[in-house]
This record gives C-alpha cells, sequence and structure tokens, in this order.
C-alpha cells in the first residue's frame, strides 16, 4: 500500500470537508446578517445613515452571485444568495419609500448605475453560456472577476458615507447586521482560499474590512445616543418651574372675587428731587440786604444814599 498516496487522498477529503464546512457556516452567516437590518428598517422605519448606493448593490450583487453558483454548480452559492438578495430588495424598497429625494432621475442615475451594471452582466454571461458553445467554468472566470471588482466597489460606499460626515444620524444602521458581516466575509475569505477562487476571497477581504470599519463607527455611536437620551430624561425630571415668574390672568367675571396678590420688587429711584410750587417759594423768600441787594437810590434833598 502506497502511504504518500493515502495521505495525498486523506489530505485532499479534509481539504473538501473543510472547504463545505467553511462554505456552508458563511452560507448560515449570509443568510443570517440582513434580517437585523430588515427589521430595523423595514419594520421600524429607521433608515437614517443607509447609503443608497450600498442598498443598490445590495439588492444587485446576490443577483450576480445566484448566477455564479448556476454556472461553477455550487448549491451553496444560489440558496445563499436566494435569500440575501430578497432581504437586500426589501431594504432598498424601503429605504426608497421613506426617503422620497432619492426617487429622483438624478439620484437615481448616480446611486443605482453600479447595480444596473452587475444585473447587466449577470444576464450577459447567462446568455452566453445558454446560447453558445462557451462552457460554464470558462463564463463563470469571466463574472467572477466582474463580481469581484463590483464587490469591492460596492463595500466602499457606506465606510465612505461614515467617514465623510461622522456627525450623521445613525439609528438606521444595525450593529448586529455588520458584526455578523464581519464573520460572514472572514468565513468566504478562507473559503476562497482552500478552493482556489481569487474572485470570493478577494471581495470577502474589501467586504471584511468595510465591515470592520462601520462596526467601528457604530460603537461609540451607540454609547453616544444612549447616553444622549439618558441625560435628556434626566434633565426632563429634574427641571422645575421657578417660583413667582408664572403670572395667572383671571377672567373679567372673576374680578370681583378675592385675588391673590403677588408682591413685585419696585425699584427705588437712587435720589430724588423735591420741587415746591411757585405760591410756596413766594411765601418762604425772605428780602435780601446788603450792597449787592439792588440798585441805589439817592434823596434828592439830602443827596444821601438810602
Amino acid at each position: 500500500m502506497n502511504i504518500p498516496a493515502l495521505l495525498d487522498r486523506d489530505d485532499r477529503k479534509w481539504i473538501m470537508h473543510s472547504s463545505a464546512l467553511l462554505g456552508w457556516f458563511g452560507a448560515a452567516l449570509s443568510m443570517t446578517l440582513p434580517w437585523p437590518q430588515v427589521w430595523r428598517s423595514c419594520a421600524q422605519g429607521r433608515t437614517g445613515g443607509l447609503s443608497a448606493t450600498a442598498c443598490w448593490m445590495g439588492a444587485a450583487m446576490p443577483v450576480g452571485w445566484i448566477t455564479y453558483g448556476l454556472l461553477t454548480g455550487e448549491i451553496v452559492q444560489v440558496v445563499t444568495n436566494a435569500v440575501t438578495g430578497s432581504a437586500g430588495l426589501a431594504v432598498l424598497v424601503t429605504i426608497l419609500v421613506k426617503r422620497g429625494e432619492l426617487r429622483s432621475a438624478r439620484r437615481l442615475l448616480i446611486t443605482a448605475a453600479g447595480a444596473a451594471g452587475v444585473v447587466a452582466a449577470a444576464g450577459g454571461s447567462a446568455a452566453v453560456a445558454v446560447l453558445t458553445e462557451a462552457t460554464g467554468a470558462h463564463v463563470a472566470t469571466f463574472l467572477g472577476t466582474v463580481l469581484a471588482v463590483a464587490a469591492i466597489l460596492s463595500s466602499i460606499p457606506q465606510p465612505l458615507a461614515l467617514l465623510r460626515d461622522r456627525g450623521q444620524d445613525l439609528a438606521g444602521l444595525s450593529p448586529l447586521r455588520w458584526r455578523l458581516a464581519a464573520g460572514s466575509c472572514a468565513c468566504w475569505m478562507a473559503y476562497g482560499l482552500v478552493t482556489a477562487q481569487p474572485a470570493v476571497w478577494l471581495s470577502a477581504v474589501v467586504g471584511l474590512a468595510s465591515a470592520l470599519i462601520v462596526c467601528w463607527f457604530l460603537r461609540p455611536a451607540r454609547a453616544t445616543r444612549t447616553v444622549a437620551a439618558v441625560t435628556v430624561r434626566a434633565a426632563t425630571l429634574i427641571i422645575r418651574p421657578a417660583r413667582g415668574t408664572a403670572r395667572v390672568v383671571r377672567p373679567a367675571g372673576a374680578a370681583g372675587e378675592a385675588a391673590t396678590v403677588v408682591p413685585r420688587p419696585v425699584a427705588r429711584p437712587s435720589s430724588a428731587r423735591i420741587v415746591r410750587p411757585a405760591s410756596a417759594a413766594a411765601r418762604s423768600a425772605r428780602p435780601v440786604t446788603g450792597p449787592a441787594a439792588g440798585p441805589r437810590t439817592v434823596r434828592a434833598s439830602r443827596g444821601v444814599p438810602v
């Protein structure tokens, strides 16, 4: 019995089982990760912080990976992306309904261009595989390259939006969804390395980096929102109206009733000046004698001044 041959066969079996395990574990995480976001956006109606471009790509990328799985015969790709595609489509419809500015022709041209390209590439690859003599493996190689580039580009908008505006509302982002995305990308990266699929592991590496960036942003944002909510609640409980600042106005019919008068402070002048009437000033005036009292009169007879 050839021992090296046995070892090689055992190694191949181990690699096959490991890759299958990684693939299905990554598939399980991928099928789980979008639903926290679906609950937050679709059920609770919270869409703040979501990138429209990322939502469009989240609905279009599963279409491309389903086509890729059909061309390569990987059922795990088809099942996984069928589930994630339905969740991504639900989030996309919700954000378009909640935020009307995203439905304008100009915004749709900007945000949905990449998604349209992915769907066109998937449809063209499927048509080539069906209508021509090209094998599914060759067509899958081309489509996998397109999807790898698209996955890299689709992973950029969400963290880029957070980096550009760090003070924006992040209530629409689910932290659990992005933690699961980091775990799923790590599994798909290992799966792509073990099965020698560069398109899979390369796109998973970029997705992992993107998920880690978003998780880093969501951690302090969540703590800030919690502290702010507690502060507002405490301020609501502590604040009381100041005494003596409220004034009660009674209707005219109750004017004759007894009323409680709240004394108010009266501003006193710093100095007062008393002005007497003219008659009182005349009575109290006395004649002034002396050289400056008035003009002198001279008696004509004696010439003596009076």
